[in-house]
């Protein structure tokens, strides 16, 4: 028999029938029967079938709007207004909802963000959606970048999860980091050995991938399946509010697959119902990838998702903005009755497919952050979200269980660029071959805080013993004096070391410099009235250095001051090395060259 409304399961086998009535049957297979009998016979609410008879029997709940990472192509980079805790959803809130979803039809839950496991609560909130097993709940799964993942991963198992996607979309911690603009990259992977030793049903890598950012990576990823049951999906950058996205940043997943089968065999493999994934798999490999093609090859048809964001709106599609708040009807009292009749009307218009790339809405709908999906997601914890963290090489150590990528992808050339890292990433001179030759000046400054009794030592040419009454101190200024004359030396130092900047720092030019010139002077405290700044005795260090080239010198002028000043500290270090303190070490004033003239206000106080 064919029961109205329910779901395509609905179709009762005889066999089952025969098999729950059966005496001779096992208790465990009459049990079993009786599972299957009562799952085919559940009734699926029309409220969320749409009128294209779609069934929506996946939820994804996003549990927070903050996350623990700010990836570039995610976040808008004038940053996101996050919605007051108030207004997100409360963890009763939620299993309310839930379980009305559960109740009406829905298998499967996904718990997404922001971050998921930075949500206070979340492993009582897997737990009671773990109780709603009884009403036909089959799945709870999460999507996280695995940041703080692998230590809480096995309590979250224990407590109900049973599938999770971790986001990565480099092996390379170095391009990680350019990514994210944070640290982790190990921490990561990390939770992905956990994830692959846990009794998850299942473990799946997103990676989104980005026109000369990653697609070199790509078989390097179909690597980690050979001996993983890990299935890889491959996503297509995705147009979202402020996430700045370019078509020609896309890449289709058919050229992706192009780019594996030039160096292995991939077959088809087939799809679960509803599966947004098209899978493939390479014979011999424990492990499957796939691709996400929401862009380039629409699966709205079979779509049967739906989402609930942080601050409860319920999207029936990722890509349209509209939205209805469950919260709100929640806090007026709304009955189970009625939210489900205001689910049922926002299904109702959902449309047959979203808008072709160019036409999708990137002005009205949310950012990534604020829905709740499948790209890497951060808020707005900084206004400028172009000021990144400080990068730095990370070891890179290769697990013997992944193929694991080596090299540093080309870079977009649209993306901010530093000028000693050539398109691989990799460090390189500048090459200033096209460049003509020009006068060029930098004026560099900086300074040493000293003690009052340095400072009055350096105020007479020879340091005298009666400067003070103590023996160890006094024997200190006849060890300073014995150096010779402070200010001379350090004057000196600052010289040598503007000429040998190319030694010292590797990716300089050599350059004949036509003049340097470095001064020193002691400056008590003062209010700045006469000059002096600050409530300290200092030396006040500036160095000018000029040449004619092809490149500029203002390195050559900030190794003169830092030489000089260093050079201070040592000649001085006898009487006053423990209270010295070296700063505000910088680039005052630049002329010539392609960039212009520059100076510093105030000379940079």
């Amino acid at each position: 028999m064919i029961l109205s409304r329910r779901s395509p399961r609905a179709v009762i086998s005889i066999r089952t029938l025969q098999t729950v009535a059966s005496h001779d049957a096992s208790p465990s297979a009459r049990a079993k029967a009786k599972l299957a009998f009562l799952e085919a016979t559940r009734p699926f609410s029309p409220e969320l079938v749409d009128s294209f008879d779609r069934h929506h029997d996946y939820l994804r709940i996003s549990l927070t709007e903050r996350c623990n990472l700010r990836c570039f192509y995610c976040m808008p980079e004038e940053g996101v207004e996050l919605s007051p805790s108030s207004q997100l959803l409360t963890n009763e809130e939620i299993i309310r909802l839930a379980t009305l979803f559960v109740k009406s039809g829905v298998t499967k839950i996904r718990l997404t963000g922001g971050e998921p496991t930075i949500r206070k609560g979340i492993l009582e909130i897997i737990a009671q959606l773990n109780t709603l097993r009884e009403y036909g709940l089959k799945s709870i799964a999460m999507t996280s970048n695995g940041l703080a993942l692998h230590r809480r991963l096995p309590e979250l198992v224990e407590n109900g999860l049973t599938h999770l996607n971790l986001s990565l979309d480099t092996l390379d911690p170095f391009k990680f980091e350019m990514i994210t603009r944070r640290r982790g990259h190990d921490a990561v992977l990390k939770a992905l050995d956990v994830a692959l030793a846990s009794n998850l049903k299942s473990v799946k890598l997103n990676v989104v991938v980005v026109k000369g950012l990653n697609e070199a990576e790509v078989p390097d990823f179909v690597g980690l399946t050979k001996d993983n049951d890990l299935s890889v999906r491959f996503i297509e950058f995705m147009p979202f509010t402020g996430n700045k996205w370019d078509k020609a940043k896309m890449i289709p997943s058919s050229q992706l697959l192009d780019q594996i089968s030039g160096r292995l065999t991939p077959i088809r493999t087939p799809d679960e119902p509803n599966d947004t994934a098209r899978s493939w798999r390479i014979p011999g490999y424990r492990g499957t990838f796939g691709f996400i093609s929401s862009m380039s090859d629409h699966f709205c048809s079979s779509c049967n998702r739906l989402r609930i964001t942080a601050d409860g709106k319920i999207k029936v599609c990722l890509f349209d903005a509209k939205e209805v708040s469950l919260r709100d009807e929640l806090r007026a009292g709304a009955s189970n009755t009625e939210l489900l009749r205001i689910i049922g009307s926002a299904i109702s218009g959902k449309q047959a497919k979203h808008a072709g790339m160019e036409d999708i809405d990137v002005v009205t709908n949310r950012p990534m952050i604020l829905i709740g999906g499948t790209l890497h997601r951060a808020p707005r914890y900084i206004k400028n979200t172009a000021k990144s963290s400080g990068l730095h090489p990370v070891n890179f150590v290769q697990r013997s269980s992944r193929r694991l990528s080596t090299s540093v992808t080309r870079f977009d050339a649209a993306q901010p660029r530093l000028t000693h890292l050539d398109a691989n990433g990799r460090a390189s001179m500048v090459d200033v071959s096209n460049k003509s030759v020009s006068r060029r000046t930098a004026t560099a400054q900086g300074r040493i805080y000293i003690p009052p009794i340095a400072f009055a030592m350096l105020e007479r040419q020879y340091p005298i013993r009666e400067l003070s009454e103590d023996p160890t101190l006094r024997a200190a200024i006849d060890k300073a004096r014995r150096k010779g004359d402070t200010l001379t030396t350090a004057q000196l130092a600052g010289i040598m070391g503007a000429k040998r900047t190319a030694d010292l720092i590797p990716l300089c030019h050599p350059l004949a410099l036509s003049n340097v010139s470095v001064r020193l002077t002691v400056e008590p405290p003062g209010d700045g009235s006469n000059g002096q700044i600050g409530s300290r005795h200092s030396i006040l260090c500036c160095a000018t250095v000029t040449c004619e080239g092809k490149t500029g010198v203002e390195m050559e002028a900030l190794t003169a001051v830092s030489v000089s000043l260093l050079t201070v500290w040592d000649m001085l270090k006898a009487v006053a090395g423990k209270e010295m303190e070296i700063g505000k070490i910088m680039v005052v004033r630049k002329e010539g060259g392609r960039s212009g003239d520059f100076v510093r206000s105030r000379n940079g106080e």
